[in-house]
């Protein structure tokens, strides 16, 4: 057995398939995580009306990273944090995506609403995370550099059509942070698993970060190891070699 602690999975390309399934093989190694004393947690971009079902799926009463840290739980039903974008931010933001023609979508307390059922009295509740979606990457980054201009605001992307917006300094990094002096551990004992841009913080900080085989090519650059894709069991595999020290030869330490 290692001595990580935490698993901190992202949730799509990541713990699920293409086709949002969390696989036999990887439950079943999660469940060995859990009965050997490790911590499993997600750290995703989603909200707790989109990952609640996968929680009860799993059995884990865990704490969790939600909304790329917006908002922590320290298990279900018991919240333990929430960082709302201000309501001017928000309006602006509404503006700028119609502005540009994009997608765009909001998780608030209350609901996640979108560009197809978005109204003006939308703007009177909290918003923890904004975004943006376009298919044209020049529109996405001419977001961003608007964006990057507004000052005070924390701009990642889950794949590299959209922006996700949230307050400076909220990322999933300091979600796992706050969760790791909840369970009294440090993040050198976190074992982190993600794919995208918005993994990059996370994977960083932790004391082992691995990059899914499907992962975007920056974040296996700054990865310690990779693993095979969403699609081929790479949480699983993952978890067999660097939690229970067994060889598997689609995982590989790079650093």
């Amino acid at each position: 057995m290692s001595d990580y602690k935490l698993l901190a999975l992202d949730m799509d390309g990541t713990l699920l398939t293409d086709d949002k399934q969390v696989t036999e093989e990887t439950k079943k190694w999660l469940r060995k995580a859990v009965d050997h004393g490790v911590t499993v947690m997600f750290s995703t971009g989603r909200g707790v009306q989109t990952a609640s079902s996968f929680w009860e799926e799993l059995e884990l009463d865990s704490p969790m990273v939600l909304l790329n840290g917006a908002e922590i739980w320290e298990g279900p039903g018991r919240l333990m944090a929430r960082t709302h974008l201000p309501r001017e931010t928000v309006r602006r933001l509404h503006e700028l995506a119609l502005r540009e023609d994009a997608h765009f979508w909001g998780y608030s307390v209350e609901s996640l609403s979108s560009r197809r059922n978005w109204g003006e009295e939308l703007f009177e509740i909290d918003w923890m995370k904004f975004g943006m979606k376009h298919d044209d990457l020049a529109v996405v980054a001419r977001i961003r550099e608007e964006l990057l201009g507004w000052g005070g605001l924390e701009i990642t992307a889950s794949a590299p059509v959209n922006v996700e917006i949230s307050v400076q300094g909220i990322s999933k990094e300091s979600g796992v942070r706050e969760v790791c002096r909840l369970l009294g551990i440090d993040m050198t004992q976190v074992l982190a698993v993600g794919d995208s841009e918005n993994d990059v913080l996370m994977l960083q900080a932790a004391g082992l970060g691995v990059a899914m085989g499907n992962a975007e090519e920056h974040v296996k650059a700054i990865a310690d190891a990779v693993t095979a894709s969403n699609n081929e069991d790479g949480v699983a595999k993952a978890v067999q070699k660097f939690i229970f020290g067994l060889d598997v030869a689609e995982c590989r330490s790079i650093v």
